[in-house]
Parts: C-alpha cells; sequence; structure tokens
C-alpha cells in the first residue's frame, strides 16, 4: 500500500475515532445532566415546546434541571397530616406525608414521576384521602424533602418503594397497602414487586413507559430530531453513571411478576410513555384482575385535573374494593 494512501486511511480512522470519542462526551454529559438535578437556575422547557434554538441549544449542552421541592407544609393534604422520615440506608432518607384513616382501613402510598417531587400527585392523594384509604406521600430521593440529589427513572427509586412499604408494614398498621404511581413511580413500583420482593394488595400505575431506551427516545421524537444513535448512548451512559445496565431497565419485563389487582390508567396522547407503550405493559402482568382505562386528549399529565369525573369512576370502585371488602364483591372490578 503507497504511503499516501495509508496515511489517508489512518487519517479516517483517527478522525472516526475522535468523533466517537466526542460523541460519548456529549452523550456522558446530557445523561449527566438528566439525571443529576442542578442546585438552581431556570428549568429547561418540555421538549415538545422547545423553540428552534432551544432545541439546539439542549443538544448542544443538555438540559437543567433543578432539583425538584416544594415548600408548602403537610397540612395542604389533610389537617391531621404528619411529616414522617422514611430510612432507605445510612446516607439516604425520604419525606413523606401521612394522614391516617383509622387501622381498618387501606393505605394508599404515593410515588411521582422523573423531576417532581411528592405534591405532584397531591390532588390524587386527597382525593383517594376523601374516599375513606389511609395516604402517604413519598418523596424520592433526589426530591422535595428527601436527601441526594439526582434520578435513575425508577432503578434505584424501586429501593425507596421497598423503604417505604417496609416503614409502613412496620409503622403503619392498615388493612391492606395500595401503591400508586406516576411514570417513574409506576416504573420504580413494578421494579420493586420484581426484584426487590414487594408484594402489595394493590397497584395504581399511570402513564407507565416500557423500557428506559424507548422513554429516552421519546423525549428525542419529542423535539423532533432523530433519536439515533443518541438515546442508545443515553441510556447506556445514564445506567453506567449509577451502576446498571440501562437497556436492561424495562418495566414491561418487571411485569410479569404483577399478580395482584392492577389499575392502568394511561393518557392517549402521552409523548414520553406512549399509549402502546403502556398497553404493552398492561398485556405483560399476569393478574385476571387488571384493568386499563384511557384519558383522551391528555399527555403526560394529571388525569384527574383534565378529566376528574371518569378518573374517579375509574378510581373510586377500585379502593372501594378495600375499603369495604365483605360489601362489594371483587367481580365488580374486572
Amino acid at each position: 500500500m503507497k504511503t499516501p494512501v495509508r496515511r489517508k486511511i489512518l487519517l479516517l480512522g483517527f478522525l472516526l475515532l475522535a468523533g466517537f470519542a466526542a460523541l460519548n462526551a456529549l452523550a456522558y454529559r446530557h445523561a449527566r445532566a438528566m439525571l443529576r438535578y442542578a442546585a438552581g437556575g431556570a428549568r429547561t422547557e418540555k421538549p415538545e415546546a422547545l423553540a428552534p434554538l432551544a432545541k439546539l441549544r439542549v443538544l448542544l449542552i443538555g438540559v437543567q434541571l433543578p432539583r425538584p421541592a416544594d415548600e408548602r407544609p403537610a397540612s395542604v393534604l389533610a389537617p391531621n397530616a404528619q411529616v414522617r422520615t422514611i430510612p432507605v440506608s445510612n446516607d439516604i432518607e425520604l419525606s413523606a406525608w401521612y394522614a391516617g384513616s383509622g387501622a381498618s382501613a387501606p393505605l394508599a402510598i404515593f410515588f411521582h414521576g422523573y423531576s417532581t417531587d411528592k405534591t405532584r400527585l397531591l390532588r390524587e392523594a386527597r382525593e383517594i384521602h376523601a374516599m375513606g384509604a389511609a395516604v402517604l406521600l413519598v418523596d424520592f430521593r433526589g426530591s422535595g424533602g428527601s436527601s441526594e440529589n439526582y434520578a435513575t427513572l425508577g432503578w434505584l427509586e424501586a429501593e425507596d418503594v421497598a423503604a417505604a412499604v417496609r416503614y409502613a408494614q412496620e409503622r403503619l398498621p392498615h388493612a391492606a397497602r395500595i401503591l400508586y404511581g406516576q411514570s417513574m413511580g409506576s416504573a420504580a413500583i413494578l421494579r420493586a414487586i420484581h426484584e426487590l420482593g414487594v408484594s402489595p394488595d394493590a397497584v395504581i400505575l399511570e402513564s407507565v413507559f416500557d423500557a428506559m431506551l424507548g422513554t429516552v427516545r421519546n423525549r428525542f421524537d419529542a423535539m423532533g430530531v432523530p433519536a439515533f444513535p443518541a438515546a442508545e448512548l443515553l441510556t447506556f451512559w445514564g445506567g453506567r453513571q449509577f451502576g446498571f445496565n440501562g437497556f436492561a431497565h424495562n418495566p414491561v419485563d418487571y411485569a410479569t411478576s404483577l399478580e395482584c389487582p392492577a389499575l392502568f390508567l394511561h393518557g392517549a396522547d402521552d409523548p414520553r410513555a406512549t399509549l402502546a407503550e403502556g398497553r404493552r405493559v398492561f398485556e405483560a402482568a399476569p393478574s385476571i384482575r387488571k384493568q386499563f382505562v384511557v384519558f383522551g386528549g391528555v399527555g403526560h399529565g394529571s388525569y384527574l385535573a383534565r378529566h376528574p369525573d371518569p378518573w374517579r369512576a375509574a378510581v373510586r370502585p377500585f379502593i372501594q374494593l378495600f375499603i369495604e371488602p365483605d360489601r362489594i364483591p371483587r367481580e365488580d372490578f374486572p
């Protein structure tokens, strides 16, 4: 091979290697920005709401997500609500609000989604408390009054779910435990059941995604830019930074261990956890008592806020199964 040709091949190889390294460095930075909350600053808008120049900026330097927090007191949940601290490990503690309703009532434990805090499900918790259940609103690690400053889309948050259920078993005796999750919270609940031995009496799962890679791809789709290979690199580096395989973080697989009664709630127009993804998770669950309810014209937001009557029509009979188990036949729920 002639020397000039060899040099061109070597130069091309070097450029390809340098480009690959630069792309991975950018993906690492993006993954860090997505999963580690900033100390302050303005929050990056939703992908679908970004102007073209703002999209370019996000693609180049990543998002900015201040640590989710809410300074309101526990009394916004209920006049008798208490602040509770839930230990996860020697270094991690979770902040929670608890409103009781008697030992014979069921306990609904709420787990919020990505880049939010427990008040994201405040409206839903108030409603279910009014239905007669006790409620425990939990801040995941990295959010609200809890310790840490990161999120892992449900992987490590599954440990928080397990800790909250363990705390409830030891400190909050109730007739039944119902786990209510939204998006990341739903993924965390399913992983806690599948891999950590959590055994609730029932679950309510809002806007669940089927795979970490899929939900990362959806964010690129929402911006109108190609997802490959950026989504794959973000999934790899996002998991790598926290010691897990992002490609194996798949709620659709965790759902194969879901045997308790399950109510799935999903928005027809959800861009982050698509309706098809939610149905795949639902279909993977072997539970013989499960229901899938679709809310039209809603994305990744609050179904109760947009469609209060249909939400109540779906949730109330499900909760009533555990409030009056002797009077209401379980056959009323599919």
